[in-house]
Formats: C-alpha cells, sequence, structure tokens
C-alpha cells in the first residue's frame, strides 16, 4: 500500500526524522499562501511545489518547482494542476494531480540516497545508501555499483549502532553530520520495522550549507517514499486510513473485492489464471508468440464461480481487451469448476471477443465434455490441447502473424 507523500512525511516527524517544513495545497491561491506562511513564520525565501501522486520521477514530469515568491507559487500550482502529470512511472496517460506540497527550500551542500527494503535471499531488511543521492539509484547501480552501500539487518534485533555509524562514515559524512545521520538511520529502520512497511525510501537526505548556527550543515530529509506490506495492514487500522482510493487502478480495486490479483498491463490479450507462476509464465509464452498481456490476474486455488464471473467482468472493461486466454491447472479449484464458471460467464457478461480456454489437471476430462457442449452457445470459445497451442491461438485469434521458433 502505497501513501503520499506528505503523509510519509507526517510519519518522518513522528519517528524523530528532521523534515523540512511542508504545507499541503489543493488549488494555487492556497499554495501563494503557504509560501507566504513559510516565510512569515520561518523565513523561507525559496520553496518547492510538489504534485503528491503514487509515481516517481515527478521531477522529469514538472510536476517539482521551485519558486521564490507567493506569485511564483500560485503560478507552479496553476500549472501543475492544469494536466495530468505524465512521468517515466505513469503511462503516456499521465495521472490527475489534486493536491500540492509547498516545502520550505533548503540551501543544499551534498545530496545522500537512503532506503530500507526486505532483501527475499538474504532473509532480512537490507538498508541501501548512497553518496550520489538525488539521482535514479537504478542508474547509479548500474554505472557505479561501487557507490551502493548495502547493510543486512537482522529484522528481530533491528539496526545496532554501529552500523548505523558505519554506514554513516561509508557515506562521507563528517563531525556532527555523523552522528545526526546515524540517528536518521536508526529511526528510519525503526520506523520501517514499527509499520510493516515493504519500502522506505529519502532521496534526498541532504546536508545543508553550513551556518553560523549550524556549522556542519544539518541533515535533512527532503523527500519521503513510503509502502506498506498490505498483508500486515490488519494491525495497522491507522495506517489503512491513509489510503487513497483515487491513486488505484479502479480495476485493481476492484478486484480486490473479490480476492482477485490482478495488475492492468498495456496489453491487448486478457489473462485468467490461477497461480502467481503460472500466471507468470502465461504472460510470457503470449509476448513469445508475439502477443502483449493487457494484464495480470489471478484467481487463486480456491476460486468460485462467483470470483471468476467477476474476474471476467474486470477483464472485458478494459478496452483494449482484444481476446482472453484461459489457462488453468486444476488443483483445489477442480477444472469443472472453473469450465462451470466460464459457461456462467458468458451468460452474465457476455463474450464480444475470442476466448481461448486450455484446461488441465483435476476432473479435466468432464470440463472439457461441459465446454463441448456448451461451444454452440459460444460461439466465441476456442478449446487449447496445451498452452502452446492456447497461446497460438489467441494471438492468431487478433490478426498476430506466428512466430516460428527453432
Amino acid at each position: 500500500m502505497k501513501i503520499h507523500e506528505y503523509q510519509a512525511r507526517e510519519l518522518f516527524v513522528k519517528f524523530g526524522i528532521p523534515t523540512p517544513e511542508a504545507i499541503l495545497v489543493r488549488n494555487p491561491d492556497e499554495a501563494s499562501r503557504a509560501f507566504e506562511r513559510l516565510q512569515r513564520d520561518h523565513g523561507c525565501k525559496l520553496a518547492v511545489v510538489k504534485a503528491q501522486v503514487h509515481a516517481g520521477g515527478r521531477g522529469k514530469g514538472g510536476g517539482v518547482k521551485l519558486v521564490r515568491s507567493a506569485d511564483d507559487a500560485r503560478h507552479a500550482a496553476a500549472e501543475i494542476l492544469a494536466k495530468p502529470l505524465v512521468t517515466p512511472q505513469t503511462g503516456p496517460e499521465g495521472v490527475h494531480v489534486s493536491r500540492l506540497l509547498v516545502a520550505a527550500g533548503v540551501n543544499i551542500a551534498h545530496e545522500y540516497y537512503l532506503a530500507l527494503t526486505i532483501d527475499r535471499n538474504r532473509r532480512g531488511i537490507v538498508l541501501i545508501a548512497s553518496a550520489q543521492g538525488g539521482m535514479d539509484i537504478e542508474e547509479v547501480a548500474a554505472s557505479n555499483p561501487d557507490a551502493i552501500v548495502r547493510e543486512l539487518i537482522n529484522p528481530s534485533i533491528g539496526l545496532r549502532p554501529f552500523q548505523a555509524r558505519k554506514v554513516a562514515y561509508r557515506l562521507g559524512f563528517k563531525g556532527q553530520q555523523v552522528r545526526a545521520a546515524g540517528k536518521v538511520i536508526h529511526q528510519l529502520c525503526d520506523l520501517f520495522i514499527q509499520t510493516d512497511a515493504s519500502l522506505v525510501e529519502i532521496n534526498p537526505l541532504v546536508v545543508t550549507t553550513p551556518t553560523e548556527e549550524h556549522p556542519d550543515g544539518r541533515v535533512l530529509a527532503i523527500d519521503a517514499k513510503i509502502t506498506f506490506d498490505e498483508n500486515a495492514m490488519f494491525r495497522h487500522p491507522d495506517l489503512q486510513e491513509l489510503a487513497d482510493p483515487a491513486e488505484e487502478e479502479p480495476l485493481e480495486t476492484r478486484a480486490n473485492q473479490y480476492g482477485l490479483s490482478y495488475i492492468k498491463l498495456d496489453g491487448n490479450i486478457g489473462c485468467l489464471v490461477n497461480g502467481a507462476g503460472l500466471a507468470m509464465a502465461t504472460m510470457d509464452i503470449i509476448k513469445l508468440h508475439g502477443g502483449e498481456p493487457a494484464n495480470f490476474l489471478d484467481v487463486g486455488g480456491s476460486a468460485s464461480e462467483e470470483a471468476v464471473t467477476e474476474a471476467f467482468r474486470i477483464i472485458l472493461a478494459d478496452a483494449n481487451v482484444k481476446a482472453v486466454l484461459v489457462n488453468i491447472f486444476g488443483g483445489i479449484a477442480k477444472c469443472d469448476t472453473i469450465a462451470r464458471a466460464i459457461i456462467h460467464a458468458a451468460k452474465e457478461v457476455g463474450f464480444k471477443v475470442p476466448l481461448v480456454v486450455r484446461l488441465e489437471g483435476t476432473n479435466v476430462e468432464p470440463a472439457r465434455k461441459l465446454l463441448e457442449d456448451a461451444q454452440s452457445s459460444i460461439p466465441s470459445l476456442q478449446p487449447a490441447r496445451d498452452l502452446t497451442d492456447a497461446a497460438r491461438k489467441v494471438t492468431e485469434s487478433i490478426g498476430v502473424a506466428p512466430v516460428a521458433h527453432t
């Protein structure tokens, strides 16, 4: 579960991680007044107007603007709110912006990257840091892997003080910065563990230019990103309230209500599969035969007729879908149950696009007989012998030329 930057900042403050003052606004006039307030109360001479959306790369898409006056803040807010924000993570259609954060600007001496996530291979929490912050960490890792610092954390013990100091020194912090950075790292780890997060990220963590009051500069988090483990949210009703349904794909939200794992993609072949691994293999073989999957959809091992019917409704609600591939390996969810669900869905939903069905496993023969008998009433239905046959049929049904494989 993702949350907005302004919400993540509030959690940072709660856990003692220093961040610049910021005000949430919804229109250009509020942005102007927010700048005036930051200027009056905190002596700010510059501020940053930031779009609040669940997507990275906001700066590249024009969703982050530096302003030096109330009028600048008003104009920047109007510009960001006027059109969808397109970033490398939103796709060409972009996302609607309805909220902005006006944050106090700071004079930056150096930028760092700091994050915590799960290392599933090593079965622990991994701290990832770099002295090259403010950039795409993927690019840094690819071009200069030695610039990435990694520290494994035992979730049962948490971050040890010496680990925080070690990371701070390796990043090049000096003097009082080491203590301040170590505290931020420690508090970030506490936040990660106590909220059951799957990702906590600061990019950038900065050291400000020295002043008389802070001769070594201040260590501040000027951006905040948090994603929570949805499987643990039953322990955190307060965090569940931070979810913003408007930022979620409507079909994905609808699928969650029926216990379906659905992710919308950019292709035109809908997929209905039981099992995440089989779903991935199904998408791979569609691409191998020249097609593009429109979604990932795992109906689970014990899918009911109602859930399968809703799954078809969700798939067919995507206007880009030109054909559907059903790939079921019957186990707990028996093949004949799925076959009856397909027939029921055909009556309830209707199939106006080609429907290719591959069934294998428990009760497969009765299931095939059910589908064979139903073909006269479901003219778009095409049974498949195996997965390769299914992929070939579904791609050819939408005009994709057969792909030769050696």
